[in-house]
Parts: C-alpha cells; sequence; structure tokens
C-alpha cells in the first residue's frame, strides 16, 4: 500500500468521524439548550478537575473525535439529566499580586538616600531618586553649570528623561502608523 492510499484511507476515516461528532454535538447541544458548541464544555468533566476548556474541545473535535465522543455520550446524551461541573479551582486574583516590592513614605526614601549617597552607593541611589520630567532636569542641569557643579547624577536623571521621552515619541509614531 503507498503512502498516497494510507492518506486518502485515513483521510476517509477522519471525514465519517467527523461527521459523527458533528452529529453527536448537535444532538447534545439539543439536549442541554443551547445554541453554541461551546456550551457544552461546562457539562465535561475533566481528569484535572472542572470542566473542559473551550480550546480542549475544540482541539478534541480535530485530534482525537472518537474520544470526545465517548465523553459527550456518557454525560450529555446518555445522562438522564446533564449536570453543570463546577468549574476549577483557582488562586484567588490577588495572591497573584508581586509582594517583593515595599512601600515606603518620602521620609523614609530620604533617610536611605542619604545612608546611601554617605556610602557612596551610587546604584542604591539611582534606584531611590524621584525620577525627574525632562524639563525639571534642563533647569536643575543648567542651574549646576551656571554654578560651575558637575553632579553625576543630575546628568544620569537628564539622560534617562532624554531616553525615555524619545520612546514615548517612538511608541506615539509606531501606534499612529
Amino acid at each position: 500500500m503507498t503512502v498516497a492510499q494510507k492518506e486518502e484511507i485515513r483521510e476517509m476515516r477522519s471525514a465519517k468521524g467527523f461527521k459523527e461528532i458533528e452529529d453527536v454535538i448537535a444532538k447534545a447541544i439539543k439536549k442541554i439548550g443551547g445554541r453554541k458548541e461551546n456550551e457544552l464544555c461546562k457539562y465535561l468533566p475533566m481528569k484535572t478537575g472542572g470542566y473542559m476548556h473551550h480550546f480542549t474541545l475544540r482541539k478534541m473535535k480535530y485530534k482525537q473525535p472518537q474520544e470526545l465522543c465517548s465523553i459527550i455520550e456518557r454525560f450529555v446524551i446518555n445522562s438522564d439529566k446533564p449536570t453543570i461541573i463546577a468549574p476549577k479551582q483557582r488562586a484567588a486574583r490577588g495572591s497573584r499580586k508581586r509582594r517583593d516590592h515595599m512601600n515606603f513614605t518620602r521620609n523614609q526614601l530620604e533617610r536611605m538616600l542619604n545612608i546611601a549617597r554617605l556610602a557612596g552607593d551610587k546604584e542604591i541611589m539611582t534606584i531611590l531618586m524621584p525620577k525627574k520630567s525632562l524639563g525639571s532636569c534642563k533647569r536643575e542641569l543648567i542651574q549646576a553649570i551656571r554654578h560651575n557643579k558637575a553632579e553625576q547624577e543630575l546628568w544620569n536623571s537628564y539622560v534617562e528623561a532624554v531616553q525615555a521621552q524619545q520612546l514615548l515619541q517612538t511608541n506615539d509614531l509606531s501606534a499612529q502608523h
């Protein structure tokens, strides 16, 4: 038997299986009083708990039609009164929030920034420094130049503000196109 013949037989089987699954799904939808295929999902339990996801139903319809047929027949068609399965227990939404950051008061931040300055820790200083607008960075930089002061932190803030401004402009342009 050639590969083409095997493929043709497989297609005939799948066409027959597809027609069969369509009939079973239509019968089941009618029994539950639904209108759409996805409404069946709530009646089909999963081994992992909860009911079948509509993506899973769709995937099984094309890749495992016989298995899906037997599940639908068992829990909907052959059942006297099909029951809606409770959804799978999931973690509460609040528990997904990141808890690794802390909220500090302004005084606490200023004290930590001062400690970082005294220790000479530039990295911590840049993390703790409040983000400045481009305009305020320019004003402070010009003021520092007038007083013949060279402050690396101020220059870093300016560079960061310019980069943020450029990023915003780039995003605006790409959103328009």
